[in-house]
């Protein structure tokens, strides 16, 4: 046998370790209803190979999931998206994708534990798809931001057309975003962080 032979053992892409200036991690969930784009934008983002967790579809959601908007959709989450990206040196966020049948929706509460924020995706074309997922929110008070996915066969609104149909607070940040897209994923982050800095500032500072 070669000296060599251990040699061929793989160890992680260099991309996958976090770098020793790292000193702040921050637990972010993604949710919103089935099919709205939250495992695309956790694998858009993720500066490492994402986890996910979907599974093929199968008779088991006939008559149960809603696929109005989404019929060709073979795939679904059936436990939790996981990815990592690193905003700087020091800052990283893990985010946490959740499954958006509501079948699966009692594995939320261990998700959520820990996270400082959350990012909602909506569809303009099942917008009623969000009104359970945002009063969980609400009433487990997770500051989250609103994300409009654009799908191509989506009718466009105006944000703040969204916010009233939503009924979202006036400081909640509504924002357009192509999920495919890294830098769109990236500025929904930025959005949510700006939000969590601001909510954590004193209320005469704001």
């Amino acid at each position: 046998m070669g000296s060599n032979s251990f040699e061929q053992v793989a160890g992680p892409r260099p991309q996958d370790v976090l770098p020793d200036s790292a000193s702040v991690a921050v637990k972010i969930v993604v949710v919103g209803g089935f099919g709205v784009g939250k495992t695309t934008l956790v694998g858009a983002v993720s500066e490492i190979e994402p986890l996910t967790t979907e599974e093929t579809m199968t008779q088991a959601g006939a008559g149960v999931d809603d696929l109005f908007g989404v019929e060709e959709k073979d795939a679904t989450t059936v436990a939790m998206d996981f990815g990592r990206i690193s905003l700087n040196d020091r800052l990283v966020l893990y985010l946490f994708g959740t499954p958006g049948q509501q079948r699966f929706w009692f594995l939320w509460n261990g998700l959520f534990d820990g996270a400082l924020g959350a990012v909602v995706l909506v569809d303009t074309r099942r917008l009623e798809a969000s009104f359970d997922v945002l009063g969980r929110l609400e009433e487990g008070g997770v500051p989250f931001v609103v994300a409009v996915n654009k799908f191509p066969s989506s009718p466009r609104h105006s944000l703040e057309d969204v916010r009233r149909a939503l009924d979202l607070p006036a400081g909640t940040p509504v924002i357009d975003a192509d999920v495919r897209r890294r830098e769109a994923g990236k500025d929904i982050l930025l959005t949510l962080l700006r939000h969590l800095h601001t909510l954590a500032q004193p209320l005469e500072a704001r």
